[in-house]
């Protein structure tokens, strides 16, 4: 396909978090494929620790104010966008006081609160797509990094899959090694369903039963992706057994050598 606009949703991104695979990552990949002249627009979650003054966040009034509703309670969205530098990349923000902290000693919501999980991923992917559409911006590709933007691809295909912004759109979703621990909210599946979500679309889910883990939600994301890509060299066996098993395009990892086309390379060929 001709790639000119790529979305990408990203769970984590440096110099805003501090420097990890996932978060070097999120910035290096788009920052790359900008350079080969394609339009690129990134997302992540503003977490507590983020200093918005150092980091020069600042809100932008014509995309904030929407509600997103979720398991019938209404959470004010949002948006917050910067600058990254020399790139001129920009990066929004998707914040809510609800599931993202004010102040924070350091550490991310998802460790500190994991109870709110769930519910955090749904808000955090619903308020990427409901921007999204705010800016009438259709993109060829929409990249899913890390474990919190796993509902992405279900959304995109069956929630919004009807939505012009998205048609012809391929959704990519990386896998990493690591994950969470524990497990995310028994209800989430009720949750998905008051979306208008199906059984057979939240299979993974629900053969998960109670201990949705990492593990399943991973699934569930490689499920109704177009393409999935090993990003990391420590992915978990079972998680690439699962994709190739699927029949879809799977790229294993490409290590660190020229991998900006490599990814640049799979978006075409999907």
């Amino acid at each position: 396909m001709d790639v000119k606009k790529v979305l990408y949703i990203s769970q984590e991104i440096t110099p805003y978090l501090p420097e990890t695979a996932l978060s070097s990552f999120g910035r290096l990949l788009p920052q790359g494929i900008q350079e080969k002249n394609v339009e690129v627009r990134t997302f992540m979650p503003r977490y507590g620790c983020i200093n918005e003054r150092r980091n020069q966040l600042h809100e932008v009034i014509r995309l904030s104010g929407m509600n997103i509703i979720i398991d019938d309670t209404d959470h004010q969205l949002i948006i917050k966008v910067a600058t990254l530098l020399p790139t001129r990349m920009q990066v929004y923000f998707i914040d809510n006081d609800d599931y993202f902290e004010r102040h924070s000693s350091g550490e991310l919501e998802t460790t500190t609160s994991p109870a709110d999980n769930d519910e955090r991923s749904m808000f955090f992917v619903h308020g990427v797509i409901e921007t999204v559409k705010k800016l009438r911006w259709e993109p060829s590709i929409v990249h899913c990094t890390g474990w919190l933007s796993a509902l992405t691809p279900l959304y995109l295909k069956h929630i919004y899959g009807d939505d012009p912004s998205f048609r012809g759109t391929k959704v990519v979703y990386s896998l990493f090694g690591g994950g969470f621990d524990g497990t995310l909210d028994s209800r989430l599946v009720d949750k998905l369903k008051q979306e208008g979500l199906t059984d057979a679309e939240l299979a993974s889910l629900i053969a998960a039963g109670s201990q949705i883990d990492a593990l399943a939600i991973n699934k569930l994301a490689i499920d109704h992706a177009d393409g999935i890509i090993a990003s990391s060299p420590d992915v978990d066996q079972r998680l690439i057994d699962y994709a190739v098993a699927s029949g879809k395009p799977f790229m294993p990892y490409p290590g660190e050598d020229d991998y900006v086309s490599a990814y640049h390379k799979f978006y075409t060929d999907l």
